[in-house]
């Protein structure tokens, strides 16, 4: 097994990876904007090498791209499909070289996610591992039902929210989390639990709320993994966040490992993250800095654009009342109220100014 690391690695493993295939690549695409692995692709086809490529219906900046690829790979005589359009969103990110080795990412081929992110990926020769990576690519491309094999290969929505509640679960002595946006509640609670039960739990990232014996720090680069290490033995690496959608709604891949040497990559490169992390959290941006500014001016522009909320707060909750024949409780409504809303806020501005930089940076997610 094999860790790569970004933006360490950068874009040349997969290059060399489909410059090597003797007889098949097949590739799951979500987001996509590196010329360099869209030739290989085209110069594997030139080679005899048989390529299929399985493209989202549709990601967040729309179709138009996705379609523009799509165009252009056919061209080159790729084989081409499309996702289903059943699930909220196909996210998941994968290629298959001649069937024998998985590249596994949490990345994009882009230039936003392996240039100017920090994110994993996963090379396995596992002859089972693999297989059922074929499995749910065959699955996806003739848009039949997938059910998993095996338990280490996580797959949204069939298996995800079980096998990473175990992960999570049996933690002993330590969890560490790289996760852009953890806000799923069930999630949180068994972080709490581990916490609570003595568990040292440090994430890089996001969490929704802080959570007693949880300690959260931001990285000083833009975050594009989901990753987790438990009790310095074993690792996740996938496309799911501990989020509702990502767990429950959207086709997300992960893989569960115990690789010693893998594992130790990703222990140390978290570690240096934390550390760094940490000497950030010590010296915070000036209210005069240019990002201070951008933020301001924004914040300004979105509070403008609200509208009137006590008609919408009045006419709810006398709806909410009606139905559940119950008296509302001043004290209680509102502090479920406020902090309802400000996770919806929260994840809104989150999602539309990661895509906003993200497009400014060459990618989004």
């Amino acid at each position: 097994m094999r860790l790569l690391i970004q933006p360490e690695d950068g874009v040349l493993p997969l290059v060399k990876a489909i410059a090597g295939a003797k007889h098949t690549v097949e590739i799951v695409v979500f987001r996509f904007d590196r010329t360099e692995i869209e030739h290989a692709l085209a110069n594997a086809v030139s080679r005899g090498v048989a390529v299929h490529a399985l493209i989202a219906s549709t990601n967040r900046a729309g179709e138009a791209n996705l379609r523009e690829l799509e165009l252009r790979l056919l061209g080159a005589g790729v084989t081409v499909a499309r996702t289903a359009d059943d699930l909220v969103r196909y996210h998941g990110k994968l290629m298959i070289v001649d069937r024998r080795e998985l590249y596994l990412l949490a990345f994009n081929p882009t230039h936003a996610d392996i240039d100017r992110s920090r994110s994993f990926g996963v090379v396995t020769r596992s002859r089972d591992i693999v297989r059922e990576a074929v499995r749910l690519f065959e699955a996806d491309c003739k848009r039949i039902p997938y059910e998993p094999a095996l338990n280490n290969v996580v797959v949204s929505p069939v298996n995800a929210r079980k096998e990473l509640a175990r992960f999570i679960q049996e933690a002993k002595e330590e969890l560490i989390v790289y996760d852009p946006r953890v806000s799923d509640r069930p999630m949180i609670r068994l972080l709490a639990e581990r916490a609570r039960a003595g568990v040292k739990v440090r994430v890089i990232g996001r969490l929704a709320g802080p959570v007693p014996g949880v300690t959260v720090r931001k990285l000083d680069i833009r975050l594009h993994t989901r990753t987790m290490v438990r009790d310095g033995k074993i690792a996740f690496i996938g496309s799911q966040s501990l989020r509702e959608a990502e767990l429950d709604a959207r086709r997300e891949v992960g893989l569960i490992f115990r690789d010693p040497r893998a594992v130790s990559q990703l222990l140390q490169t978290f570690e240096s993250d934390w550390a760094k992390a940490e000497r950030a959290g010590e010296e915070p941006a000036s209210a005069g800095s240019p990002t201070a500014r951008i933020a301001k001016k924004v914040a300004k522009a979105v509070a403008r654009e609200i509208p009137p909320v006590a008609p919408i707060v009045n006419g709810a909750l006398q709806e909410v009342a009606a139905e559940a024949d119950v008296d509302l409780i001043q004290k209680e409504v509102e502090a479920v109220v406020k902090g309802a809303v400000k996770e919806a806020v929260e994840e809104a501005v989150r999602d539309a100014v990661e895509e906003a930089v993200a497009k400014s940076t060459g990618g989004a997610e």
